[in-house]
C-alpha cells in the first residue's frame, strides 16, 4: 500500500526532535551518579532528538534527513541546552520528563509510520519502521549511558505503546482515513498508552514469572 502524495511538514518533524532532545538531556541531567559533564548532557539530548530519524532512515535506505538540512541539528543542540537550564532552574521535573518521553515516542512512531507508507512499504514493515523510530532515541540513550536498556525491563511499554499506534495509524490509512487525522490518532493514542503504564504499573508478564508458571503446572 502506498498512501497518497503526502510530505510531512518540516515544523513537525523538528518539533519531535526539539521534544526529543529536551526529554533527553533532562534525563541525563538527572543521573549524578555519571558525573556527565555539560557537553556529554547536551550530546544525550542530540541523540535521543536525533536517533530515532537516523534509525528510520537507515531502514528506509535514505539519507537522513538529519542531513538534509540545517535545522535538525540545530534544534536539537539549543533544545538539549535548553532541557539542561530547566533541570538546573528546577529541581523536580520527573513526571515533566515522562510525559516528554511519552509524546517522543508518539511523534516518532507516527512520523517514521507515515514515511514508511510513503516509501512504498507494505503494512506490517511500515509498523515496523514505526515502531523503531519511536524507540530508538531511547535505547541509543540507555547504550551510550551504559544504563539497562529501558525498552527491554518490566514496565516499559514503549514498544506496545509504539504498536498500538503504529497499528491502529495504518488501520485507519486502509480505511481511507485522512493520513494527518491517522497520525494525529497514533500520537494520541501511543503517549496515552504509555503515560498510563507508568500511572498503573502496566507490563508484560516478567520472564522469570512465566517460567515459574510452567513448572508449578507441570508439578
Amino acid at each position: 500500500m502506498t498512501v497518497a502524495p503526502f510530505t510531512i511538514p518540516l515544523w513537525a518533524d523538528l518539533a519531535a526532535v526539539g521534544i526529543g532532545a529536551l526529554q533527553g538531556a533532562m534525563f541525563a541531567s538527572r543521573i549524578k551518579e555519571h558525573r556527565i559533564d555539560l557537553l556529554g548532557v547536551a550530546l544525550i539530548g542530540i541523540i535521543v532528538g536525533l536517533g530515532g530519524g537516523l534509525l528510520r532512515d537507515l531502514l528506509l535506505n535514505q539519507l537522513p534527513a538529519a542531513m538534509r538540512s540545517n535545522w535538525y541539528l540545530v534544534v536539537a543542540t539549543a533544545a538539549a541546552l535548553v532541557g539542561m537550564l530547566l533541570i538546573r532552574i528546577f529541581d523536580r521535573l520527573n513526571s515533566l520528563i515522562i510525559a516528554l518521553d511519552a509524546i517522543t515516542i508518539g511523534l516518532f512512531a507516527a512520523i517514521g509510520t507515515t514515511k514508511a507508507l510513503a516509501s512504498g512499504l507494505p503494512e506490517v514493515p511500515a509498523v515496523f519502521v514505526g515502531v523503531v523510530s519511536a524507540v530508538g532515541g531511547s535505547i541509543l540513550r540507555d547504550v551510550t549511558l551504559n544504563l539497562p536498556i529501558a525498552l527491554m525491563h518490566v514496565g516499559s511499554l514503549y514498544a506496545v505503546a509504539a504498536g498500538a499506534g503504529t497499528t491502529l495509524l495504518v488501520t485507519l490509512v486502509l480505511v481511507g482515513a485522512n493520513i494527518l487525522v491517522a497520525a494525529i490518532a497514533c500520537v494520541i493514542v501511543t503517549t496515552v498508552i504509555r503515560l498510563l503504564s507508568v500511572r498503573f504499573g502496566w507490563s508484560l508478564p516478567e520472564q522469570r514469572a512465566i517460567g515459574t508458571w510452567r513448572v508449578w503446572r507441570r508439578a
